[in-house]
């Protein structure tokens, strides 16, 4: 029996990829997990929204997460769940602790699947108190979702990513009193289809290029100081104001989860902690490849699963013998981008890219040595790609941004 593909992490991108590389040809697949049960953070996305490219239909989280879990089940994939990763080496063999103890499995692929975590307030250096009732959005998500908790009454967010989006409808709807988002950006995080349902739908207030400034409260929140911000992100003086409140949520962004990807020696990306991977998602370390959250924040679960597949794919392909062709064109892009995925290409066949812009355009053109392509609107909200062809790839791949 060959080596199993070993799956890292048991959420959408995770059993997706399973479920691709057992359907692929690979003889054993193995979904790792430290949760109880499989679907990740969809377990606690009880909105709608999901599955309209994967399965033309739209569900909740939880119900995208049970079809993908039942899908790699029918497929012959294995769970293990309330499994802990501990290190992986650079023989692809992978140390675990569960409650049997501590195991080691011996892999022939394994595929990254580890997903991202919150931004807490440390990061962010929000002056003021350290009172109760300040919680990340996503924590705050599982509270509200999952265990019936009213974490406050009056809330304030800052931050307008889709989670943060989200929780202000949610907690609207729970009974609580949304005072308003703030967001240090001159554009909201979140995709426009929430600032729509969320926000405008409910009467709730955005203040763009505004942050707090304070958090006052002795055992609870009890008050937050939000200012108006420069071309520089500096508070102004004078445009300060109040707003009584009992509770904070922190929507800033969500980082890739790799501490894990480190033990095996995978190269991450410095500015965005991302996996450094080349056409095929295989990382820095041959024979262990990356998908989902992990690369980089998708903003739909459905873009996520083209990717999730296609790294799925290619661990059954490697396990069976395929010899993949050596990436070693660099691509490069201009300060118009915040990233560009993948980081290498062969030059041998056309290649998926996959990029955010930093700031709003409209009519832009995208150009990758010789190839344009037009897009009528960019947002740094909104994953876009451009596929080129493979004649256009040569010993240099650059990206160009054009208005």
């Amino acid at each position: 029996m060959t080596k199993p593909v070993v799956i890292v992490g048991g959420g959408p991108a995770g059993l997706i990829a399973a479920e691709s590389a057992k359907l692929n040809g690979a003889e054993r697949v193995i979904v790792i997990d430290r949760e109880r049960h499989t679907g990740g953070i969809l377990n606690q996305c009880i909105h709608a929204g999901f599955g309209l490219g994967l399965f033309k239909e739209e569900l909740t989280g939880p119900e995208f997460a049970d079809r993908v879990s039942k899908a790699a089940l029918k497929a012959g994939v294995e769970f293990l769940t309330e499994t802990t990763v501990l290190n992986i080496n650079d023989q692809r063999q992978i140390t675990t602790t569960s409650e049997k103890g501590v195991d080691t499995i011996d892999a022939g692929a394994i595929v990254m699947c580890t997903g991202c975590r919150e931004r807490p307030r440390g990061v962010i250096h929000i002056p003021g108190e350290r009172p109760a009732g300040i919680y990340t959005a996503g924590l705050a998500q599982k509270l509200v979702n999952t265990s019936g908790y009213l974490i406050g009454k009056k809330v304030v967010i800052l931050g307008s990513g889709d989670i943060g989006l989200i929780m202000a409808r949610r907690m609207t709807l729970q009974g609580a009193k949304v005072l308003a988002i703030v967001e240090v950006m001159k554009n909201p995080g979140g995709l426009q289809r929430n600032i729509i349902q969320c926000l405008d739908d409910f009467g709730i207030p955005l203040y763009l290029s505004h942050t707090i400034t304070n958090i006052k409260g002795k055992k609870r929140v009890e008050q937050v100081t939000i200012a108006k911000l420069d071309d520089k992100m500096q508070p102004i003086a004078g445009t300060e104001f109040t707003l009584d409140c009992d509770t904070v949520l922190l929507s800033v962004g969500l980082i890739p989860e790799n501490e894990v990807a480190k033990t095996a020696g995978i190269k991450l990306n410095e500015r965005s902690n991302g996996m450094i991977v080349d056409e095929n998602l295989m990382t820095s370390v041959d024979g262990i490849f990356g998908c989902g959250n992990a690369l980089h924040v998708h903003d739909l679960v459905d873009n996520l699963a083209v990717e999730a597949k296609e790294a799925g794919k290619n661990a059954a392909d490697y396990v069976n013998g395929t010899q993949f062709e050596k990436s070693t064109i660099d691509v490069k892009f201009d300060g118009g981008f915040g990233y560009v995925l993948p980081y290498k290409v062969s030059g041998t066949k056309a290649v998926r890219l996959q990029f955010r812009v930093r700031a709003p355009h409209k009519n832009a053109t995208i150009t990758c040595n010789g190839f344009t392509k037009r897009y009528p609107h960019l947002q740094p909200n909104h994953m876009e790609s451009i596929t080129v062809p493979a004649e256009n790839l040569t010993s240099e791949v650059c990206l160009c941004l054009n208005d």
